[in-house]
């Protein structure tokens, strides 16, 4: 990476960080060589987001010995740029609202004839409030991306894709995002954004030139590029890393306690010996 690498790493503080989280704040300090390293606390979820937890994240990365700037980006405190962007993308005519639960979207799809496709948010949703007019939008309403007017504005568009799995230039692929996709939720009810949102508009505010993250995230790179366009805003380069499973290959979760750093930490093991185990558990 260049000397003027901008990599952050974002976590949730909805529970405690566990060896998943550690390599990739590792990571992302890594990729950042001689350039910036930045924290960004992802807090939008405020039902489930804890003080202790966020003041959990700052311990644990400094037992590992990370250093970031100050002062770190907290999401709950963005109300207003996310706001923004879905004013700007419903300028476009590219927003409707919808009332569908999860139910509802399982229960159009069941038909045979409809299909059931997966994209990065599960089910591909079905259009169902496609033809809502912003002006029907109340607060139990979602805010969705109109995928097939989305791509009507744009061009064709790529983006590079430096990590271990899936190296090079990427093409965005128009039918997948249309079809598979799908009208992916920019704002959420209860929240006033969502994640394919405030990540685009927060690595943008933060100028990351790098995104660092998992390998379950990569499909959901299109999406993300896809909304820097509409909004304007650059696109980085990204690195999906390989993820730290468990010894029978299951992906790492929070609610796995034994697996948190502060145990490993209580246990009395050392942070480079932590690492040294993180690195060979990537394959690094």
């Amino acid at each position: 990476m260049p000397p003027e690498a901008v990599t952050r790493f974002a976590p949730s503080p909805t529970g405690p960080l566990h060896l998943g989280h550690a390599y990739a704040a590792m990571v992302a300090a890594e990729r950042a060589g001689a350039g910036r390293f930045l924290l960004r606390i992802e807090d939008i979820d405020q039902s489930r987001c804890r003080p202790q937890w966020e003041a959990q994240i700052y311990h644990d990365l400094e037992w590992l010995g990370l250093r970031w700037e100050v002062p770190v980006m907290r999401q709950s405190a963005r109300g207003s740029a996310y706001r923004a962007g879905l004013d700007q993308l419903a300028a476009l005519g590219l927003l409707y609202p919808c009332c569908c639960t999860r139910a509802d979207i399982r229960a159009a799809l069941s038909a045979p004839q409809e299909g059931a496709p997966l994209g990065p948010d599960g089910l591909t949703y079905p259009g169902t409030c496609r033809m809502r007019p912003m002006s029907e939008a109340g607060p139990n309403d979602a805010l969705r991306l109109n995928m097939g007017a989305a791509l009507a504005h744009v061009g064709a568009l790529e983006f590079i894709e430096n990590g271990p799995i899936h190296p090079g230039r990427h093409a965005l692929d128009r039918d997948w995002l249309r079809d598979v996709a799908g009208d992916v939720v920019l704002a959420r009810r209860d929240m006033g954004t969502s994640y394919h949102l405030s990540v685009v508009l927060d690595d943008a505010a933060q100028d990351i030139t790098e995104v660092t993250r998992g390998a379950d995230l990569f499909d959901a790179t299109p999406i993300h590029v896809l909304l820097q366009a509409l909004l304007q805003l650059p696109t980085p380069s990204y690195y999906h890393h390989t993820l730290i499973r468990d010894d029978t290959g299951k992906r790492l979760a929070k609610r796995d306690d034994a697996r948190a750093i502060a145990r490993y930490r209580e246990e009395g093991l050392r942070p480079e010996a932590l690492r040294q185990r993180l690195t060979l558990s990537a394959g690094t």
